[in-house]
């Protein structure tokens, strides 16, 4: 399976996500903000298979956080996750180097199939994945 790192504030989705990925198989590694993450990516050379980001996080948001990891890594596929429409809006400027945004509220299996067809996408070879 996959090698995720996850990049959410919020404890309880951070844990939600975190959990629901393990079941499926996959090895997460799970960050309180995109400077954590950041710093992750940069002690393991960005050996991860995909970042899975929420946008809005203190310190450094996942729109930040996709413009460094696309910077360093750039055939690293970058999902981010949104609860707000704006924050939609700005990811959509990002398509180029992400794969997808995922509307929170979201259910265990609606973000295990976003994290499936991420995984099985790149930015080159399809257009950005839509969740809501």
């Amino acid at each position: 399976m996959a090698s995720i790192l996850v990049a959410e504030d919020d404890d309880g989705v951070r844990l939600l996500v975190s959990r629901a990925l393990r079941l499926e198989g996959h090895e997460v590694v799970a960050c309180e903000d995109g400077e954590l993450a950041l710093e992750r990516l940069q002690a393991d050379d960005g050996a991860y298979d995909l970042v899975l980001s929420d946008i809005r996080m203190p310190a450094m948001t996942g729109i930040e956080l996709a413009h460094e990891v696309a910077a360093a890594w750039p055939h690293l596929p970058i999902l981010l996750m949104t609860g707000y429409a704006e924050q939609r809006e700005a990811a959509e400027d990002l398509a180029r180097i992400i794969v997808g945004v995922v509307d929170k509220p979201f259910t265990v299996p609606t973000i295990r199939a976003a994290v499936a067809q991420a995984l099985a996408a790149t930015t080159a070879e399809a257009p950005m994945l839509r969740y809501a």
